[in-house]
C-alpha cells in the first residue's frame, strides 16, 4: 500500500513559536566581568556569522565611514585584551554587519529592558492598553463604591 501523507504539510508538535527575544544563552557568555562578557558576546556572534572576520570589517568599515581592521575584531572578541573594549558605535556597526541583535540585547537585561522586532511593537502596545484600561476600571469601581458609601453616610442609612 503506498503511503498518501501530504509531505507538505507541517508536523503541528515539532512547531516552535519564534523568538520574541533574541539572547545569548547564558553560559556562552558568562564572565567575571562586564568587560569579559562583551568580549565572549563578540567573540560568539563573529563565530555564529557566516561572513568572516575581514568581510566583516569591511561592512563595518562602509557603515562608519572609517577604517575597522580585522585585528580591531580579534581584540573585541579577546577576553585577554582587557584595554580593547569595542566602543558603542563600533558595536552598532558589528549589529549592521553581522545582523546578530542579541549584541544589543545583553546591553539591554542589566536595565531590565529589552529588544523586540518593531514588528512585535502593535502587541504590546496593545497589551500595555489592555493593562490601562484594567487599571481605570479597577480604579473607577473603586471611586464609585466610595462615592455610594458616602451617599449612604449622608442619607443616614447602611445599604
Amino acid at each position: 500500500m503506498k503511503d498518501r501523507a501530504d509531505r507538505r504539510q507541517m508536523d503541528l508538535l515539532a512547531w516552535e513559536p519564534p523568538e520574541v527575544v533574541r539572547a545569548f544563552p547564558a553560559e556562552h557568555v558568562r564572565a567575571a566581568s562586564m568587560r569579559a562578557q562583551i568580549s565572549k558576546a563578540v567573540a560568539a556572534a563573529l563565530r555564529d556569522c557566516e561572513t568572516s572576520r575581514e568581510e566583516i570589517a569591511v561592512a563595518m568599515s562602509d557603515y562608519l565611514g572609517e577604517a575597522v581592521p580585522k585585528t580591531a575584531l580579534d581584540g573585541y572578541a579577546s577576553e585577554a585584551r582587557e584595554d580593547h573594549t569595542i566602543s558603542v558605535v563600533r558595536l552598532m556597526a558589528l549589529v549592521h554587519a553581522t545582523g546578530d541583535v542579541r549584541l544589543l540585547q545583553l546591553l539591554a537585561e542589566p536595565f531590565g529592558s529589552m529588544v523586540v522586532d518593531t514588528k512585535h511593537r502593535e502587541a504590546i502596545e496593545e497589551i500595555i492598553d489592555l493593562d490601562r484600561r484594567d487599571e481605570v476600571a479597577e480604579y473607577l469601581d473603586g471611586l464609585e463604591r466610595r462615592i455610594d458609601a458616602r451617599r449612604r453616610r449622608r442619607r443616614g442609612g447602611h445599604r
